[in-house]
């Protein structure tokens, strides 16, 4: 099975996560922000992985470390469970509405860690987590995995609705690239013949 874990800890956090890619039973997670699990399960139960997370962090201050160092050690244990990209379908992209939004995710699993994210928000927080983390979040992840990932808020006004677009929209995306084409399964999609 393709899983890993791995565990940071800083002066400002101690993050420990854990990810199966082909194992879709309910997630255990706690962060310490409840919105965050929210997203986090959402994801989890999309893209059909399994995660165990466990994170603590100086929220006393606000949630930016916490979230960052979230999405630095999600995207490193991506990276690492999946190994050498053999039999990737490699690419993933959907166009996801949340009702009255609308969000496109686009991901290359190429190696080369690039995020493009396009947004406006009109909170500064939904349910205590900080809307402007939402795009640190997500460059964490992508430079973490080393996943070229594009999102895109094409229409919404509530901003719930946007972020959970976000989550489901990369959900999806990414399990469409980390599935396995059964006619590559020796090879990695690339002429390189690495990513």
């Amino acid at each position: 099975m393709r899983q890993a874990k791995m565990n940071r800890k800083t002066q400002e956090t101690d993050i420990s996560v854990a990810i199966s890619l082909d194992d879709s039973t309910p997630s255990r997670i706690q962060t310490g922000i409840g919105f965050l699990d929210h997203m986090l399960h959402l994801f989890s139960r999309h893209a059909r992985v399994h995660l165990e997370i466990e994170a603590e962090g100086d929220l006393q201050v606000d949630g930016h470390h916490t979230i960052e160092d979230i999405g630095i050690v999600l995207g490193g244990v991506m990276a690492r469970a999946l190994g050498d990209k053999r039999g990737l379908r490699r690419y993933g992209h959907i166009v996801l509405p949340m009702d009255e939004a609308l969000v496109s995710s686009s991901i290359d699993l190429s190696g080369r860690p690039y995020l493009v994210f396009e947004a406006s928000f009109t909170a500064d927080a939904v349910g205590g987590f900080d809307t402007q983390m939402t795009e640190e979040f997500f460059r964490a992840i992508a430079v973490g995995a080393g996943m070229t990932l594009h999102l895109r808020q094409l229409y919404g006004r509530n901003d719930h609705h946007i972020i959970e677009a976000m989550f489901k929209a990369f959900a999806h995306s990414f399990a469409q690239a980390i599935s396995i084409d059964p006619r590559e399964q020796d090879h990695v999609l690339s002429t390189k013949g690495t990513l």
